[in-house]
């Protein structure tokens, strides 16, 4: 019997009792038919079927040994002869980037993973992703990602390029009613905050200001309670089911009936391993960051500085 059923990643995940990035791994080897409808990757049930009976008595690892990584080079030419390549990362932009990568850039096929900056850097690490987004501030440095590459790709070769920075700072109720103004204004009193999952760059922010204003994170209420986007954020605010909550200027727009409060440009960039294998989709990459087309279809989007888009930030 034809079931005429598909599945998002979230929902193989579930079935399968594994991880969103082994999804993605296993879609990336190429051992998962997958295709994409809008911003989604979709499995069809029949194949994911034949991938449950191809397996079945195996177990299915979330750590990828070297086997695996092995494998998953052995397989690049996957789907219609086309090797998948796994762009990490939340921001509109990356749609875009996603769209000029599959018009400009022969034998690759971009598959998007809407995972927050650290968790991307660890997949990364793994071996699970190919082009990396992050923006995670460091208060000691008073770097943005810089210092967490270096730290969790040590030893690998790799670039960092900018895409863009963009503003971010503080969702208040409309008309800012507690007249927060600053990071320190956190620990004035007890306020409710919606917040961002760990791992998320706004999470990484918030505690990093939490760390150096000596703001401890029990204060906030709510602050245990997570959500996965900026817009699930900045919907709670505008709701008034929270005072405050961390995040970028776009949300605060869509969302509307909240104020935005901006106290830091944000760096958002992109990590890509320097491998023998990547080198022809880096190099259309850089090119694609640096063309006017890309950059015109940017400026259409409010918010964004693109004043270092693609410049190479670091190079190992």
């Amino acid at each position: 019997m034809f079931i005429d059923v598909s599945y998002t990643t979230e929902e193989i995940a579930k079935l399968l009792k594994i991880s969103k990035l082994t999804v993605y791994d296993l879609i990336k080897k190429g051992e998962l038919p997958s295709y994409r409808v809008g911003k989604q990757m979709r499995v069809d049930h029949a194949d994911l079927e034949a991938f449950k009976q191809k397996h079945k008595g195996l177990q299915i690892n979330d750590r990828p040994t070297n086997t695996d990584r092995t494998k998953s080079s052995n397989m690049q030419t996957s789907i219609a002869g086309l090797r998948p390549v796994v762009i990490t990362g939340q921001d509109p932009s990356l749609d875009i980037l996603t769209k000029h990568l599959e018009k400009n850039t022969v034998g690759i096929r971009p598959l998007r993973a809407y995972v927050g900056s650290l968790d991307s850097l660890i997949s990364m690490y793994r071996g699970e992703s190919d082009i990396v987004s992050t923006h995670l501030f460091d208060g000691d440095s008073g770097e943005y990602n810089l210092p967490y590459i270096k730290k969790l790709l040590i030893g690998s070769s790799y670039t960092v390029v900018n895409l863009l920075s963009r503003n971010a700072g503080l969702y208040v109720q409309k008309g800012n009613p507690l007249q927060l103004k600053e990071w320190s204004d956190l620990g004035n009193q007890a306020l409710r905050i919606a917040n961002r999952e760990k791992g998320s760059g706004a999470r990484v922010l918030l505690d990093e200001q939490l760390r150096l204003h000596g703001i401890k994170s029990k204060q906030l209420i709510g602050y245990e309670q997570e959500h996965t986007n900026h817009l699930g954020v900045a919907s709670k605010v505008s709701l008034g089911e929270a005072d405050v909550g961390v995040g970028i200027e776009k949300a605060a727009v869509i969302v509307g009936n909240i104020d935005f409060i901006p106290l830091i440009q944000e760096r958002y960039d992109l990590v890509m391993m320097n491998t023998p294998d990547n080198q022809a989709w880096i190099h259309s990459l850089l090119g694609i960051l640096r063309s006017k087309d890309f950059k015109k279809e940017l400026q259409s989007i409010s918010g964004y500085d693109l004043s270092r888009t693609g410049e190479i930030l670091l190079e190992t």
